[in-house]
């Protein structure tokens, strides 16, 4: 008898034992389903669409500073940083010419002395022979054209050498001194001269000597790339919005002002030229070669019934969403979808505020 209770209590302990066993097998079935099972919610939500464009800012107009005359620099009246307005020195390039120069310089203004005597005493002679109507009126005033001319000449070399042993020179109301000032107001960005470096002249065979490099920096652009998949969605005149990588947080606002007609390759992409012009940089303090990316705006709509985009599935040009029935089940519901930022999606027409949809089941990656 005692067996046979044993026998019993044995059975009952191993069938307590299945059936938790079974219990638990269901229960963590019914979580893992439950886990499965994730749902998002059908809420009014902003979608922007936007074309990224990756670059820097710059002024409109940066110029570089030259010099017209050669020498050396002798004087710096502005360092980089500083405001200037048109017409202020910015320094003084001191005459350095070679010996050969200067004597060259000087004997070319005593060979027009002696031509300019020679001809004058002729001029008197010729004079003197024209009052007793010993030549003829065009043979004394051909000698006189040559007289002024070789005055002129004259004056020239004079003109030539003060110059170059002065560094100024006055030709009628107009003065020329080697002081180089600003061809407009701005600030000075870049130095690129010491004292005592040479200087090369601009002229129309060599570029000369960037002395400096000065910008209006009130007027500053965006100038940067777009890739060529959002260069058809484009157009100038779209509102853009940048942020600089240096000043976070700062809104900066501008349009678009120009679109590149000629693609490039970078790292093996295609790309196009974009400019933004800065309309209002608000408090932010911009400066040249801040590196910056724009999202020029295509498309925006306001509080519109949206979703994420990731729970859509698209087939046929169509677009459908799991719709949850019961603990378990779903079906399949056609939507119709309107603006996308590739995050969310408007839904036109076949889900209501509120709704729910089933997200995407995840396959695990053995």
């Amino acid at each position: 008898m005692k067996s046979k209770a044993k026998k019993r209590l044995v059975w009952s302990v191993i069938a307590v034992l299945i059936i938790f066993a079974v219990a638990a097998v269901i229960m963590s079935r019914g979580k893992k389903n439950g886990a499965e099972r994730r749902t998002v919610s059908v809420e009014r939500k902003d979608i922007i669409d936007k074309a990224l464009a990756v670059g820097s800012i710059e002024p409109v107009n940066e110029i570089a500073v030259k010099s017209k005359i050669s020498g050396v620099v002798g004087k710096l009246f502005v360092e980089v940083g500083d405001f200037v307005h048109a017409g202020n020195p910015l320094l003084e390039v001191k005459p350095d010419p070679t010996p050969l120069e200067l004597a060259q310089a000087k004997r070319n203004v005593e060979m027009a002395t002696i031509e300019l005597q020679a001809l004058k005493k002729e001029l008197n002679r010729n004079k003197q022979l024209k009052n007793k109507g010993l030549i003829s009126d065009q043979n004394y005033e051909a000698l006189l054209q040559k007289y002024d001319e070789a005055k002129l000449r004259h004056q020239i070399s004079k003109e030539k050498l003060e110059l170059i042993e002065n560094g100024k020179v006055k030709i009628a109301d107009t003065s020329i001194e080697t002081v180089v000032k600003a061809p407009l107001s701005g600030y000075i960005l870049e130095k690129n001269v010491n004292l005592g470096d040479p200087v090369v002249p601009l002229t129309s065979y060599q570029p000369g000597t960037a002395l400096m490099r000065m910008a209006d920096m009130n007027n500053l652009i965006f100038k940067g790339t777009v890739d060529e998949i959002d260069v058809g969605k484009i157009k100038e005149g779209m509102k853009c919005d940048l942020q600089v990588g240096a000043l976070p947080g700062k809104k900066i606002l501008g349009h678009l002002t120009l679109i590149s007609l000629k693609a490039r390759k970078e790292d093996n992409t295609t790309v196009f030229p974009v400019e933004i012009f800065i309309d209002d940089a608000g408090d932010a303090t911009l400066r040249a070669g801040f590196s910056a990316n724009a999202n020029i705006v295509i498309a925006k709509r306001d509080s519109v019934l949206a979703i994420p985009e990731r729970v859509v599935t698209f087939r046929n040009d169509s677009a459908f969403v799991q719709i949850p029935v019961g603990e378990n089940d779903s079906e399949e519901r056609y939507i119709k979808t309107g603006l996308s930022d590739a995050i969310l999606i408007e839904v036109l027409n076949g889900l209501k505020e509120g709704d729910k949809v089933l997200e995407k089941k995840q396959h695990k990656i053995i």
